[in-house]
């Protein structure tokens, strides 16, 4: 999954003839999963087509404080362009190719385009991949322009060397797209809050057999622990996914996926990895007991009752916090009745750093729905309630709290 999957990105293209390589650039935010808005300066009109952007990016491509084309079919109020808008709507913006004359406009402030508009208005990352001649590019002006830029905070992208549009060959051509792209992912992952850290999940229920084909379960869909790991990669953790029976996956490169069934295969999974980890989070719905002998065939309808014998399973959670060392432990509680209590005897008899505590009298929280209303306690016993919220919101805040508490 790339780090930029989810993430709107604002491409502003000026006009020089390295221009026509943005549709792959294009090409590939999207087909990474982000989103773009290309915004174009008058002058790179005539180097690529803003048709050809907005089929790749799948939106309207701006180039002017007003809809041109509105103003053409004399409607009284044609639709202004909100360079505010675009700004704040972006996690990112990249200007490619940005020509000397660009980068002049931008060190100076000087606001003449609506891309300049939205540059003037971003509050979040710049990045800027220069594209000129050799002689453009090694002038003094411009490596001052460079240094002004980056006392900004934008990021350089450095042109390459090859080629030139003159006929010259040498340093000023505009990275290519691929580099461009690898260029970025690796300077937001090398920023990303949790980089360098492991975390171990536990998802979903699990089943516990009473003979081949009949088992003891719960309603747990699994979807809060695959939401947590999700989370966990955009912000650059590797994770240990263990997940019981679920319908969800989750095929990324910086997840490792174990599917168990039984709590007993669970537990086995967990240990195996735990000393490893930075922080485990444990959002599976365990069974707390399972049959003390299991069938061998299935179980047939000859009388009108049944009985099993339980005996418990080996607590998961209670093991981890007994183990613990170095690593951060998160428990979940779902509970009826007393659940304030019961989270602070769970948090001090599992000896756990934090608890997130959701109770079956809320509307909304619980098994197999998509939102939950959660409430935070930590090891100090500090009690932090949230609104009823998406499971994706939750994971953000479970994450968003762990690394301002421990990695800030």
């Amino acid at each position: 999954m790339s780090v930029l999957r989810g993430k709107k990105i604002v491409l502003g293209i000026s006009g020089g003839i390295a221009a026509y390589k943005t549709a792959s650039l294009v090409r590939l935010f999207i087909k990474a999963g982000a989103e773009v808005q290309v915004i174009m300066t008058p002058a790179s009109l005539d180097f690529v087509t803003p048709l050809t952007l907005a089929t790749l990016s799948k939106r309207p491509v701006f180039s002017s404080f007003y809809n041109q084309a509105e103003t053409e079919l004399q409607q009284d109020h044609p639709t202004w362009n909100n360079h505010v808008d675009i700004a704040l709507w972006a996690d990112y913006m990249l200007i490619a190719p940005a020509t000397a004359n660009t980068l002049a406009k931008m060190a100076q402030g000087s606001c003449d385009n609506l891309l300049m508009a939205v540059y003037l208005s971003a509050k979040c990352p710049v990045y800027f991949a220069p594209a000129m001649d050799l002689d453009m590019y090694k002038h003094p002006t411009t490596l001052a322009n460079f240094d002004t830029l980056t006392s900004f905070g934008n990021t350089l992208i450095p042109a390459e060397s090859g080629e030139l549009a003159s006929g010259l060959s040498g340093e000023g051509r505009m990275s290519e797209p691929e580099n461009i792209f690898a260029f970025i992912e690796a300077d937001i992952a090398n920023q990303m809050p949790l980089k360098g850290k492991t975390i171990l999940i536990t998802a979903g229920p699990t089943y516990e057999a009473i003979d081949p084909v009949r088992f003891i379960g719960n309603h747990s869909s699994g979807k809060m622990g695959f939401d947590i790991a999700r989370a966990a990669i955009q912000k650059g953790a590797q994770v240990i996914l263990v997940s019981g029976p679920t319908q969800f996956d989750l095929q990324d490169a910086a997840c490792t996926l174990i599917r168990v069934v039984s709590a007993a295969q669970m537990y086995a999974a967990c240990m195996q990895y735990y000393s490893a980890v930075d922080v485990a989070i444990c959002a599976a719905a365990v069974a707390d007991y399972r049959p003390t002998l299991i069938a061998t065939q299935k179980i047939k309808k000859n009388e009108d009752d049944l009985s099993l014998t339980l005996e418990k399973t080996q607590d998961i959670l209670a093991a981890l916090g007994q183990q613990k060392s170095h690593q951060v432990l998160v428990g979940f509680a779902l509970e009826t009745e007393n659940e304030i209590d019961n989270a602070i005897a769970k948090i001090q008899k599992k000896n756990l750093d934090l608890i997130v505590l959701n109770s079956l009298q809320d509307d909304g929280a619980g098994f197999g729905k998509p939102t939950n209303k959660v409430t935070f306690i930590d090891g100090a016993l500090k009690i932090t309630p949230f609104p009823l919220q998406s499971k994706e919101a939750v994971a953000e805040d479970i994450l968003n709290t762990l690394i301002a508490k421990y990695y800030a």
